[in-house]
């Protein structure tokens, strides 16, 4: 099946004039699906509470939590949205009544009898595939069917689902866009074993161990709160990043820099060439005192010296003090 580009009207789309109006709320409030996918990626790490529980991975959920996946994103969205509720189901947009699904499987959204008929907006992320899908599907009560028969009656419970032939009746308003990586879920298997192994044997601070490995192993990439939240387990988790005691702190004797999302680090990781942290994230890198077989990499002057990316070759220096940000919370900025 050809999927229809999603700002080109599929071509019955016209002859349902609600689900076109809805359409059209949808990509003027959200046209590149930017609030949308933050939702769900904000929806998925609070139901993993990676803070309280350590998890970082979807398929660590009990069952009774999946299932509350589906009701968690119609309040994210409602509330993102400052969506109303609908009388029937659950917003009531530009005048009509919507129905929210959610499934982690992609078309496997479960249609209650109540909504048949009625416009539903399906919606779908998986974490593992680092994807998500939103669109909109009038629930055609003759199409409809059970999973795994021919009938029109329903499964036990009562709900109806697409099958293959009729995957058509979605109209996609945005159609596998990147879900915002869960970096823990996607490290590579060492790299993450020993990141979680980290500090195993210690009763004291197991967390800033934990996150410690996180910055010496994970070096260039953008690593936002979640990730540190994880592995903390604590409500102050970015201290754990801080310089007074924090891997800022703790790393520096390996010649390690730590980025935060502060304007004078950002200048600090694009003098160096690094990701530039967005908010609430860090970077971290190896730097050495630049030498003359450094000639042409990227430099920046801190402590009254030229530091660059340390090579392999490279051994350990003593990494210097980063620009105060201003914070006193941060002793070592």
């Amino acid at each position: 099946m050809t999927l229809f580009d999603p700002y080109e009207p599929s071509p019955d789309v016209d002859h349902d004039p609600e689900l076109t109006q809805v359409r059209q709320f949808w990509l003027k409030v959200d046209p590149e699906g930017e609030r949308f996918g933050r939702v769900l990626r904000d929806t998925i790490d609070q139901l993993l509470d990676g803070e309280h529980t350590g998890r970082f991975d979807w398929n660590e959920l009990h069952k009774t939590e999946k299932t509350h996946a589906g009701t968690l994103v119609e309040i994210n969205l409602l509330r993102e949205f400052g969506l109303k509720s609908g009388a029937d189901m659950d917003y009531l947009i530009e005048g009509i009544e919507v129905d929210c699904k959610f499934s982690q499987a992609l078309y496997g959204w479960m249609i209650p009898p109540e909504a048949l008929d009625e416009i539903c907006l399906v919606v779908w992320a998986d974490d593992w595939k680092k994807k998500w899908s939103a669109g909109l599907l009038r629930a055609n009560r003759a199409r409809l069917t059970t999973s795994g028969t021919v009938t029109k009656k329903g499964n036990r419970d009562g709900k109806f689902q697409l099958t293959k032939k009729d995957r058509g009746l979605v109209h996609w308003l945005w159609h596998e866009k990147p879900l915002d990586e869960n970096l823990l879920l996607h490290l590579d298997k060492d790299t993450q074993a020993a990141i979680l192994a980290a500090g195993s044997g210690s009763k004291r601070s197991p967390g800033q161990a934990k996150v410690n490995e996180l910055f010496r192993r994970v070096q260039k990439r953008r690593i936002g709160r979640t990730v540190v939240r994880t592995l903390a387990q604590q409500k102050d988790y970015m201290k754990r990043i801080r310089g007074d005691g924090g891997a800022r702190d703790k790393l520096r004797d390996e010649g390690i820099l730590i980025c935060g999302d502060y304007p004078n680090h950002k200048k600090v990781a694009a003098a160096l060439g690094l990701p530039l942290p967005l908010e609430g994230e860090s970077v971290s890198v190896r730097v050495v005192k630049a030498k003359s077989h450094h000639e042409g990499r990227p430099r920046v002057l801190l402590d009254g010296d030229h530091w660059v990316e340390a090579m392999p070759e490279d051994g350990p220096e003593r990494a210097p003090l980063l620009p105060r940000t201003g914070k006193a919370a941060d002793s070592q900025d």
